[in-house]
């Protein structure tokens, strides 16, 4: 992925030190897209429950998120025993399941996908 370029960047700085970069109102915008397409990445601390306590994805995002099986569960429209079996399995689970998990969760569908 590429950062975008940016022109004509005016920096100002008090006691010398940078403090505030004015942009064009383009540049601007173009950040903000990036920023948006942002959403889908996953944070260290996801990363590190993955990692370090060999739990999927998606167990990682709900102890991450400090929600409980039966939470997430309901808030999916799932049983939480159905819930329970895909956080023990590295199954491939139905995108339509994958999309009602990251909507409880309050995350992208990307997110919950290795």
């Amino acid at each position: 992925m590429n950062a975008p370029t940016l022109h004509n960047v005016q920096v100002i700085s008090r006691d010398g030190k940078p403090e505030y970069a004015v942009v064009p109102y383009m540049d601007y915008l173009r950040l903000l897209e990036k920023a948006e397409d942002s959403e889908a990445l996953i944070p260290h601390e996801v990363v590190g429950l993955v990692i370090e306590k060999e739990f999927n994805l998606l167990k990682a995002w709900r102890k991450h998120l400090g929600l409980t099986q039966k939470e997430v569960a309901q808030r999916a429209g799932i049983t939480q025993s159905a819930l329970s079996q895909m956080e023990r399995t590295a199954s491939n689970n139905r995108t339509a399941t994958l999309e009602k998990l990251a909507k409880a969760l309050g995350i992208a569908t990307s997110q919950l996908v290795d």
